[in-house]
This record gives structure tokens, C-alpha cells and sequence, in this order.
């Protein structure tokens, strides 16, 4: 177990204290002496350029590092800690241009292309849902599969008329760029009214398999992710997790939420049951602080994020 790459504890120094990094990991940013040491990294991606409705997401990441202090280093059920099996450290926030879409799309996708090469595994923080588009651009060279949590498809063609990149579009995009095999994407816990059924009709012509909210509740988390396991299998996945796939009576902070979804314990179920899965990326995005005044929308993100590398890490059969 390398010592530099474990978290600091609450034990040696307060919570409360210190610089905020994700789960109190060291920073090693890119050129770091450490940096061919690591196997995964948190990052967060400050930029809600993609948003139609309530901006605020670009605030996420900092919200996120500061509520990751109250996650401890060993997980619950498992009884393990992740950085155990692997090093892991905060690599900071990749650059944007807040004033340029088309220059942050293309700034996102040189980060994260220089973490494929490099072979380090990212955890991200966004961020509104469009950052995905360019993770995928820098991290897969042929179409990956996906898990997404999320209570919208993503899959719109445009808006306003066809322009082409928002939070709505990303995987209609991905689909489009040969980024994503459609026939391996499993999207869970959509609802919510709709402008029309063209994404839905779009996915479904693909082959995407979309699980509405009203089916997972039904067949029972663990029973829809025993199905998505199947559905993707053992090649590369990527696995994307919207905040407002959590009903917001848990995480109202967040751009669009939609009521009538799936409990906080529901959502850590869902991602725990990724273990086994072969995931090459992973995001938790949409976590909007102007809209959680009690910061627990954030404490939930921070817990996905924790959850996710654990899965990716710890064991390989679900809990």
C-alpha cells in the first residue's frame, strides 16, 4: 500500500481543517512527481456551458471536494478500503474557457485524452451533463458501453432550432460520433414530462435499453442492474451518474430535477451494483450548490463518487 496516496484521516487531522481535496487524497496534478504512479484519479470539470434552464453546475466540483471530507476511507459493506487496491489522488480541475463552449469542449477532451494514454482511470465531478461528450472524446478510440443513471435520456437531437450541444444532447452526439455502441448503453430511471417522444424513439431505434422509473420501482434496483450487467457484459463500459436521477426530496440541488425517483439508499444500490462490470470512466455530474442551501445534494454526489471507485476497485462480484 503506497502511504502517500491514502486519505488523511479524521483521526489525525479534523475534517473541518485542511486544504479541500476530493476524500482528503493528495493533489497531484498533471506533471506531478506521482503521477505515473496512479491508477485512478478524481477530477472535476467546472462548467455548466451546456445548461438551458438553471445554471449553477459549474460550482459542483468545489461543493463536492468540501462535502467528501465527511467519507471515510473504508466502505461499509465491503469493509475494505479502495485505496488499498489502487492509487488514487485529486488531479485537479481541468481548465475551461467559461466563455467559449466550443474551447471547453475541446480543453475537456485534451485532459482526458492525456489520462487515457497515460492509463489512469478518472472519477469526474461535474459539471452539467454535456461534459461527458468530450470525457468520451479523450478516453475511448471505439465504441465503449454505457451505464447511465438518470432521469432524462440525453438523447435529444437539438434545441432551439437544432443547435447541437447542451445538457440534452451529449448522447445523441456520442451515438452520432461512434463514441458509444447504443446496443450495450443501459439508461435507468428516466421520467418526468417530455416536449415530445423524440429521444425516446431515438434510443429505442438504436437499441438502447431504456428502464423507465416506473420499472426500476417495480422489479427492484438489484433486479434492473443484474439485467444492465448482462446487457453490457465484461467489454469496456462508461458509466455516468446525473444527480437528478435521485428524487429531489434527497438532492434538490441540482438544474432539472424530477420528482417520483429513486431514495438516496436506492441510488448507492444501483451503483454498487456495477461490481464486475469493466468501467474505463465514470462521472457524477449536475450537482448545482445555488439550488442546495443544506449541501446534502453535494453529500450525495460525494458518496456516488466514493461509491463508483469502489465499485471499480474493490471485489468483483455485487454486494
Amino acid at each position: 500500500m503506497n502511504e502517500f496516496f491514502q486519505p488523511i484521516s479524521g483521526l489525525e487531522t479534523p475534517r473541518f481543517a485542511g486544504l479541500s481535496t476530493f476524500m482528503r487524497l493528495p493533489y497531484v496534478p498533471p506533471g506531478h512527481e506521482h503521477w505515473s504512479e496512479l491508477d485512478f484519479g478524481y477530477v472535476g470539470v467546472p462548467w455548466d456551458g451546456g445548461t438551458t434552464n438553471r445554471p449553477g453546475a459549474r460550482h459542483g466540483p468545489r461543493q463536492v471536494r468540501d462535502s467528501s471530507a465527511m467519507i471515510r476511507s473504508v466502505h461499509p459493506i465491503r469493509r475494505r478500503s479502495p485505496y488499498a487496491d489502487c492509487n488514487c489522488a485529486d488531479l485537479g480541475d481541468v481548465p475551461v474557457n467559461p466563455a467559449d463552449l466550443d474551447d471547453s469542449l475541446k480543453r475537456v477532451e485534451a485532459f482526458y485524452r492525456k489520462l487515457s494514454r497515460d492509463g489512469i482511470v478518472p472519477v469526474t465531478a461535474g459539471g452539467d451533463h454535456l461534459i461527458t461528450l468530450p470525457i468520451l472524446r479523450g478516453l475511448v478510440q471505439e465504441p465503449v458501453g454505457m451505464i447511465q443513471f438518470d432521469s432524462h435520456t440525453d438523447l435529444y437531437r437539438g434545441y432551439f432550432g437544432g443547435y447541437r450541444y447542451t445538457h440534452g444532447t451529449p448522447f445523441r452526439r456520442a451515438v452520432e460520433e461512434g463514441l458509444l455502441d447504443p446496443r450495450r448503453t443501459v439508461q435507468i430511471g428516466l421520467r418526468g414530462s417530455m416536449y415530445d417522444t423524440e429521444d425516446i424513439d431515438f434510443g429505442r431505434s438504436q437499441g438502447v435499453r431504456m428502464v423507465m422509473v416506473e420499472e426500476l420501482m417495480e422489479r427492484s434496483v438489484p433486479d434492473v442492474m443484474e439485467e444492465a450487467r448482462t446487457i453490457v457484459g465484461t467489454a469496456p463500459i462508461y458509466v455516468s451518474f446525473d444527480i437528478d436521477f435521485v428524487d429531489p426530496a434527497y438532492a434538490p440541488g441540482t438544474g432539472t430535477p424530477e420528482i417520483g425517483g429513486p431514495t438516496s439508499f436506492q441510488a448507492l444500490q444501483a451503483v454498487r451494483g456495477l461490481a464486475g462490470t469493466n468501467v474505463v470512466g465514470a462521472d457524477m455530474v449536475e450537482v448545482s450548490p445555488p439550488f442546495d442551501p443544506s449541501g446534502g445534494t453535494a453529500l450525495i454526489g460525494a458518496t456516488v463518487m466514493f461509491e463508483l471507485l469502489c465499485a471499480m476497485t474493490v471485489g468483483k462480484e455485487p454486494p
